[in-house]
Protein backbone atom coordinates (compact mmCIF):
# COMPACT_ATOMS: atom_id res chain seq x y z
CA UNK A 1 0.00 0.00 0.00
CA UNK A 2 1.34 3.64 -0.57
CA UNK A 3 2.04 6.23 1.57
CA UNK A 4 0.67 8.30 -0.82
CA UNK A 5 -2.66 6.81 -1.26
CA UNK A 6 -2.73 6.66 2.59
CA UNK A 7 -1.50 10.68 3.06
CA UNK A 8 -4.54 11.40 0.52
CA UNK A 9 -7.38 9.29 1.95
CA UNK A 10 -6.31 11.14 5.21
CA UNK A 11 -6.11 14.70 4.03
CA UNK A 12 -9.50 13.64 2.57
CA UNK A 13 -11.16 12.64 5.49
CA UNK A 14 -9.10 15.76 7.44
CA UNK A 15 -11.24 17.90 4.53
CA UNK A 16 -14.56 15.51 5.78
CA UNK A 17 -14.15 16.11 9.37
CA UNK A 18 -13.86 19.62 9.26
CA UNK A 19 -16.79 19.89 6.90
CA UNK A 20 -18.60 18.00 9.96
CA UNK A 21 -17.58 20.01 12.65
CA UNK A 22 -18.59 23.36 10.70
CA UNK A 23 -22.53 21.34 10.53
CA UNK A 24 -22.52 20.39 13.85
CA UNK A 25 -21.75 23.79 15.51
CA UNK A 26 -23.99 25.87 12.80
CA UNK A 27 -27.00 23.17 11.84
CA UNK A 28 -27.09 21.61 15.19
CA UNK A 29 -25.42 23.69 17.46
CA UNK A 30 -23.42 20.97 19.22
CA UNK A 31 -20.50 22.14 21.15
CA UNK A 32 -18.74 19.64 22.70
CA UNK A 33 -18.71 16.34 20.73
CA UNK A 34 -17.83 17.91 18.12
CA UNK A 35 -14.47 19.82 19.20
CA UNK A 36 -13.96 16.14 19.60
CA UNK A 37 -14.69 14.19 16.55
CA UNK A 38 -12.47 17.28 15.16
CA UNK A 39 -9.37 16.64 17.24
CA UNK A 40 -9.36 12.91 16.66
CA UNK A 41 -10.06 13.35 13.19
CA UNK A 42 -7.77 16.05 11.86
CA UNK A 43 -4.87 14.05 13.88
CA UNK A 44 -5.26 11.36 11.78
CA UNK A 45 -3.91 13.34 8.27
CA UNK A 46 -1.40 15.14 10.18
CA UNK A 47 0.42 11.93 12.08
CA UNK A 48 0.05 10.27 8.36
CA UNK A 49 2.14 13.28 7.28
CA UNK A 50 4.77 12.82 10.20
CA UNK A 51 5.01 8.96 9.61
CA UNK A 52 5.88 9.57 5.87
CA UNK A 53 9.15 12.07 7.29
CA UNK A 54 9.58 9.64 9.92
CA UNK A 55 13.81 9.28 10.80
CA UNK A 56 13.37 5.30 11.36
CA UNK A 57 11.15 2.13 10.63
CA UNK A 58 10.44 2.32 13.82
CA UNK A 59 9.48 6.28 14.09
CA UNK A 60 7.00 5.66 10.92
CA UNK A 61 5.40 2.55 12.81
CA UNK A 62 4.85 4.31 15.60
CA UNK A 63 3.04 7.65 13.87
CA UNK A 64 0.86 5.22 12.33
CA UNK A 65 0.25 3.22 15.18
CA UNK A 66 -1.18 6.87 17.10
CA UNK A 67 -2.89 7.51 13.82
CA UNK A 68 -4.29 4.31 14.03
CA UNK A 69 -5.73 4.42 17.53
CA UNK A 70 -6.66 8.36 16.73
CA UNK A 71 -8.83 7.29 13.84
CA UNK A 72 -10.61 4.68 16.08
CA UNK A 73 -11.19 7.50 18.38
CA UNK A 74 -12.34 9.00 15.55
CA UNK A 75 -14.89 6.48 14.97
CA UNK A 76 -15.68 6.64 18.62
CA UNK A 77 -17.21 10.07 18.33
CA UNK A 78 -18.91 9.61 15.17
CA UNK A 79 -21.23 6.05 16.70
CA UNK A 80 -21.58 8.91 19.86
CA UNK A 81 -22.80 11.40 17.49
CA UNK A 82 -25.15 9.08 15.77
CA UNK A 83 -26.30 7.19 18.54
CA UNK A 84 -27.30 10.93 20.08
CA UNK A 85 -29.22 11.93 17.04
CA UNK A 86 -26.74 14.59 15.62
CA UNK A 87 -25.79 12.98 12.55
CA UNK A 88 -28.77 10.68 10.55
CA UNK A 89 -27.61 7.33 9.54
CA UNK A 90 -26.81 8.25 6.15
CA UNK A 91 -24.64 10.86 7.31
CA UNK A 92 -22.86 8.43 9.74
CA UNK A 93 -22.22 4.82 6.96
CA UNK A 94 -20.75 7.54 5.01
CA UNK A 95 -18.44 8.90 7.32
CA UNK A 96 -18.01 5.52 9.31
CA UNK A 97 -17.25 4.25 5.84
CA UNK A 98 -14.56 6.20 5.31
CA UNK A 99 -13.02 6.13 8.23
CA UNK A 100 -12.77 2.26 8.38
CA UNK A 101 -11.29 1.74 5.27
CA UNK A 102 -8.76 4.43 6.03
CA UNK A 103 -8.28 2.34 9.26
CA UNK A 104 -7.51 -0.68 7.27
CA UNK A 105 -4.78 1.09 4.98
CA UNK A 106 -3.32 2.46 7.77
CA UNK A 107 -2.80 -0.93 10.07
CA UNK A 108 -2.35 -2.65 6.65
CA UNK A 109 1.02 -0.23 6.64
CA UNK A 110 1.76 -0.95 9.97
CA UNK A 111 1.85 -4.95 9.18
CA UNK A 112 4.01 -4.21 5.98
CA UNK A 113 6.24 -2.33 7.80
CA UNK A 114 6.46 -4.31 10.74
CA UNK A 115 7.12 -7.51 8.31
CA UNK A 116 9.80 -5.44 6.45
CA UNK A 117 11.46 -4.84 9.83
CA UNK A 118 11.35 -8.48 10.95
CA UNK A 119 12.76 -9.45 7.66
CA UNK A 120 15.98 -7.46 7.70
CA UNK A 121 16.61 -8.42 11.32
CA UNK A 122 16.52 -11.89 10.41
CA UNK A 123 18.74 -11.24 7.49
CA UNK A 124 21.28 -9.49 9.26
CA UNK A 125 20.98 -12.58 11.95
Amino acid sequence: MSESIIKNKSFHFTIRIVKLYKFLLENKKEYVLSKQVLRSGTAIGALVREAQNAESNAHFIHKLGVAQKENDDTLYWLELLFETEYLDEKEFISMQKDSIELLKMIRSAIITSKNKVNQAVRKNS
